[in-house]
């Protein structure tokens, strides 16, 4: 089998900037030999057994020698393995993604550039500095801060650079004072605006703005270190104007989520989408239930006769794992003909609705309470009713439903168990205090999360913003000792991120 070899672009640090085919390569590869600035978020795209190779780089501190990498690159080619090498940024611009390529082309191994979207161009946009502007420049310059140590002079011909209207320094913080030196040295006004960023494009993006006169000194101040872009150039005035990025209602905030990792996904993206971190740590996994017989035998109840008058579905999982077992069964969603559909909230409304099912209720108000008085109103005595849900959850919708006469069938379609993995990682975030906001989107997620974390749990939250999906959440953060900060209005994961928008938009008006 012949091998081949990626020399992918990952992008500034926002893994939504890296480019279709990076993801691609990523998802493609036996091996991913990445960088510092590779972002892991972008390794859930890759392959279950794919092999993860750290090689980065801090700031005056390799962790593997470049030639170890460019021999590493040739051995697992060898071997036949598709290795995908991602780089931070862009692979050959300041990345050394020529030099890995010679030695592959040394060594006859094919591979393939896969460009990336630029540090230089990116972290300066987040930052609200268009490189270019009509009447301001129309020519840039990309330099490097940090060049080879072992040449014998520089590359750079600052006397040239200096008639450069917007010019991108890569690398540069420890050479900061010899670049400030060099341009005013070579007719570069000390008036000239300065602007340095830090973690651009992520939400640890933070920016120091100055002239070549004082840039320096606000740096100290600031405590900046690497990994920073620097912009010198009258364009950086326009940021005043143009800053977007960091007036984004989340921007900075670092959110704990602790909803399974196969619902996290929209919380994440609403989060990110608003300028948060959300760090994913989930409190449970969702599996099969111990036995099918419950849901095996509602299957056939449904398929043989005398049916359900009503199906219930109270979450997007219970609509996902009693479809799966059905399916399993060899079924299909003409078993559920003779019924009606009743569900509890948007998000189960959507997985019912992409079986192509219609609906008959949906409560406004998203909770179990909500449902039972719609189904007052067409009549629960003397109707069946089937209820697939977790092998835990609130008794009180199948409980209402019997005394008010109905004939209630309850299956386990799931069941979620703790993550004991989670465990070490929660109290490692709490004890550095790297958080701001925890988020909970049921009881049996807040109880996950105290018994992880333990007796430690009142003084480990302190200081910390907890936020819930609504009052039955809210309730059980308050059993275990804990005031829950943020209640959503609506019981929703978009309710849910709304309340917390409100609440840190309010805190900041009080700052």
């Amino acid at each position: 089998m012949k091998g081949k070899v990626y020399l992918v672009g990952a992008g500034p640090g926002d893994p939504k900037l890296i480019t279709l085919r990076g993801l691609e390569c990523i998802a493609q590869a036996d091996v991913i030999i990445y960088d510092r600035l590779a972002t892991n978020l972008l390794f859930e795209h890759a392959k279950p057994d794919a092999e993860f190779i750290y090689v980065g780089k801090a700031e005056g501190k390799h962790s593997v020698k470049q030639e170890d990498i460019n021999r590493m690159l040739v051995e697992k080619a060898k071997q036949g393995k598709i290795v995908t090498r991602l780089k931070g940024g862009d692979p050959l611009i300041f990345g050394r993604g020529g030099e890995e390529a010679l030695v592959l082309v040394e060594n006859k191994i094919e591979f393939e550039f896969v460009p990336g979207v630029s540090a230089g161009n990116a972290v300066p946009a987040y930052a609200g500095i268009p490189v270019t502007h009509r009447g301001t420049t129309s020519t840039v310059a990309y330099v490097t801060g940090h060049e080879d140590p072992l040449k014998p002079s520089t590359d750079i011909n600052w006397e040239s650079l200096v008639g450069i209207g917007t010019i991108i320094f890569y690398m540069g913080m420890r050479n900061l004072p010899s670049i400030v030196s060099q341009l005013i040295k070579h007719g570069r006004s000390k008036d000239t605006p300065v602007a340095i960023v830090r973690w651009g494009t992520t939400p640890q993006q933070q920016t120091v703005i100055g002239t070549l006169e004082d840039i320096v000194d606000k740096v100290v101040k600031a405590n900046l270190k690497a990994p920073c872009i620097i912009i010198v150039g009258d364009v950086v005035k326009l940021r005043d104007r143009l800053i977007w990025y960091e007036k984004k209602p989340l921007f900075g905030k670092r959110i704990l989520v602790t909803r399974a990792k196969e619902q996290a996904g929209t919380l994440s993206d609403l989060l990110s989408e608003l300028g948060g971190q959300p760090i994913e740590v989930p409190m449970i996994r969702i599996v099969d239930p111990d036995s099918f017989d419950s849901i095996d035998k509602a299957i056939s109840r449904l398929e043989n006769g005398p049916g359900y008058d009503w199906v219930i579905f109270t979450s997007a999982n219970g609509v996902e794992f009693f479809t799966k077992r059905m399916r399993s069964l060899g079924k299909d969603i003409r078993i559920l003909s003779g019924s009606k559909i009743a569900v509890i909230g948007p998000a189960t409304a959507r997985a019912v609705k992409k079986l192509l099912i219609n609906i008959d209720v949906t409560p406004e108000e998203y909770v179990a309470e909500g449902l039972i008085e719609e189904l007052k109103k067409a009549g629960i005595e003397g109707r069946s009713f089937l209820i697939p849900r977790a092998k835990v959850a609130r008794d009180i919708l199948p409980q209402t439903l019997r005394e008010m006469g109905g004939e209630v069938d309850v299956v386990e379609a799931y069941q979620t168990v703790l993550n004991d993995l989670a465990a070490a990682k929660i109290k490692e975030i709490l004890s550095e205090r790297s958080i701001d906001i925890v988020t909970f989107t049921s009881s049996s997620t807040v109880n996950n999360f105290a018994k992880l974390v333990g007796g430690d749990l009142k003084e480990l939250m302190q200081g910390i913003a907890i936020a819930v999906i609504g009052p039955v959440t809210a309730e059980t953060v308050a059993e275990h000792g804990l005031n829950p900060d943020i209640v959503a209005e609506e019981y929703t994961i978009p309710g849910l991120v709304n309340a917390i928008v409100k609440n840190q938009t309010k805190e900041a008006s009080l700052v």
